[in-house]
């Protein structure tokens, strides 16, 4: 499985539901690797997308223990044991975690491949992803050239699990 994140330089993800900043290349990169595959968040990730409706054109799973949560255009599954039992349909490289704070955490150990648009910039926070720079079981296997937008660099990195 992949995740897939924005992270500012301490690794934050977002702040008081809300995304950090928007990059319109982030998002063009976002759309080209998820287009046509599954994508996997929690209740408050699908909170910020437009209208609080599912991305189209994409296989969407919601994680969350509300057992009443119905969400048009999504499957809702209660807890980690479901999901993964869910995702055996699916091949594992057309699964992508896309968030929030916790669903990352809790499926960063089902996880071989993080594609991570690094901004080079501290935001005012309160979600972080894993910094994966400290963690000795992953490693940088791709780095773009640094880009810019306005005055806010960043650069899209990809992380993966060592074998």
């Amino acid at each position: 499985m992949n995740l897939i994140a924005a992270v500012d330089r301490n690794w934050a993800i977002g702040n008081k539901g809300q995304l950090l900043v928007r990059i319109p290349n982030d998002h063009k990169m976002f759309r080209q690797e998820t287009l046509g595959k599954v994508i996997v968040y929690g209740r408050k990730t699908l909170e910020t997308f437009p209208m609080a409706q599912p991305l189209d054109r994409r296989e969407n799973i919601v994680l969350s223990r509300n057992p009443d949560l119905k969400v048009r255009g999504a499957r809702v599954v209660p807890g980690l044991e479901e999901l993964l039992e869910l995702c055996r349909d699916y091949p594992s490289e057309d699964i992508y975690i896309i968030g929030g704070e916790s669903v990352y955490r809790q499926l960063l150990p089902y996880c071989d491949t993080a594609h991570i648009t690094k901004i080079d910039y501290a935001y005012e926070a309160d979600a972080f992803f894993p910094n994966l720079d400290e963690d000795p079981e992953w490693e940088v296997t791709a780095c773009s050239d640094e880009q810019t937008y306005f005055d806010i660099p960043y650069e899209f990195v990809r992380y993966e699990r060592r074998r």
